[in-house]
C-alpha cells in the first residue's frame, strides 16, 4: 500500500482511497458522468491532488479493474496449487472467489459496466488477466476429468460456466442480506464441483 501524502494542507489520501471513492461514484452516477474535480469533491481534496496518483481518470478506472483481475489472480490462483485433488482444490476456489467478489462487490460491477471506456492497452492487460484465470481454472477442471473424478466431456465450457455463476452473485448477494456469503459458497460448491463437473467421491 502507498504512504499517504499530505494534498494542499487539507487531508491524507491514499491512492486506495482514491479508488475507492472513484468506484462507488462510478457505480452511483456512471462513468462518463464523473470527473476528476468530482472525486476531489468527494475526497475533500484539490482536483490538481488526484494527479499526485494518477494521471486521468480512465488510469483510476484501470486500478478499479486490476481490482477484479490482478488481485484474483495473485490472491486466489494459488489455492490451485495447493495439496489434494482437483476437486478439492477448485471447492477452495469456488468460496475465495466469492468472497473476493462480495468484498470487491462495486469494482466489479464497474468494470463490468465501463470495460469499454478503458484504453486499448488497459483493456488487453485485464482481459489477460481474465484468460488466464479462465485457463487455470480449465486446467484443474481437465486434470479433473483425467483423474475420473470429474465427469465433463468440455474442460473448457466447464469453467467458463463455473466462473459465470459465481460472477453473476455481485449482481445480488448482499453481505448483510438473508443469505450469508459462507452459505451461499457452501451451495455453490454443491451446484458447480459437485453437480456442474460431476465430481465422484
Amino acid at each position: 500500500m502507498s504512504d499517504p501524502v499530505e494534498l494542499a494542507g487539507r487531508r491524507r489520501v491514499t491512492p486506495e482511497q482514491i479508488v475507492d471513492a472513484a468506484a462507488a461514484l462510478f457505480a452511483r452516477e456512471g462513468y462518463h458522468a464523473v470527473g476528476t474535480r468530482h472525486i476531489a469533491d468527494e475526497l475533500g481534496i484539490r482536483g490538481a491532488s488526484l494527479y499526485h496518483h494518477y494521471r486521468s481518470k480512465e488510469e483510476i478506472l484501470a486500478a478499479i479493474c486490476r481490482r477484479v483481475t490482478a488481485e484474483p489472480v495473485a490472491e486466489t490462483l494459488p489455492l490451485l496449487d495447493d495439496a489434494g485433488t482437483p476437486g478439492t482444490r477448485l471447492a477452495a476456489l469456488v468460496r475465495a472467489h466469492l468472497h473476493h467478489l462480495v468484498r470487491r462487490r462495486v469494482e466489479f460491477l464497474v468494470g463490468l459496466q465501463e470495460l469499454a471506456a478503458l484504453t486499448p492497452e488497459h483493456r488487453a492487460e485485464v482481459e489477460e488477466h481474465r484468460r488466464h484465470y479462465q485457463r487455470r481454472v480449465r486446467d484443474t477442471v481437465a486434470a479433473g476429468v483425467r483423474s475420473g473424478e470429474f465427469a465433463v466431456d468440455d474442460p473448457g465450457l466447464a469453467a467458463l460456466a463455473l466462473l459465470d455463476a459465481l460472477n453473476g452473485t455481485a449482481r445480488w448477494l448482499d453481505p448483510v442480506g438473508p443469505r450469508s456469503p459462507d452459505v451461499v459458497a457452501d451451495v455453490y460448491v454443491a451446484m458447480l464441483v459437485d453437480g456442474l463437473l460431476g465430481r465422484r467421491s
